[in-house]
């Protein structure tokens, strides 16, 4: 299985067992960046994640985001700035830009 069929089987059984989810895909990067356009995870707020956009700060800030668009139930484009790491010690650092669309489904409110 490849890792973007494992990201969607995970969204899919999120879906299927009626918990909030979120499809995280990178679609549009610049400069250099940990992972490239098309890569994507499956977040589910408070459990689990499955796959990765690169990892670190980036994908920490997405993960708070996530969960933002849990909340209101709303799509968003999340821009990653990694350029402020060009000063930082580490010589792994990669320094680009890269835009996140964020797609939660959450399910139905039975009492509405």
């Amino acid at each position: 299985m490849s890792e973007t069929s494992d990201v969607l089987a995970a969204f899919a059984a999120a879906v299927e067992k009626g918990r909030p989810v979120v499809l995280a895909t990178i679609v549009r990067a610049r400069g250099s960046t940990p992972r490239g356009v098309g890569s994507r995870m499956a977040i589910e707020p408070g459990r689990t994640a499955t796959g990765t956009i690169g990892g670190g700060c980036g994908e920490a800030a997405i993960l708070d985001e996530a969960r933002a668009a849990v909340a209101d139930g709303r799509a968003r484009l999340v821009r990653v700035d990694l350029t402020d790491d060009l000063y930082s010690w580490s010589p792994a650092v990669c320094g680009g830009r890269f835009d996140v669309l964020l797609e939660p489904w959450v399910p139905a409110d039975p009492n509405r």
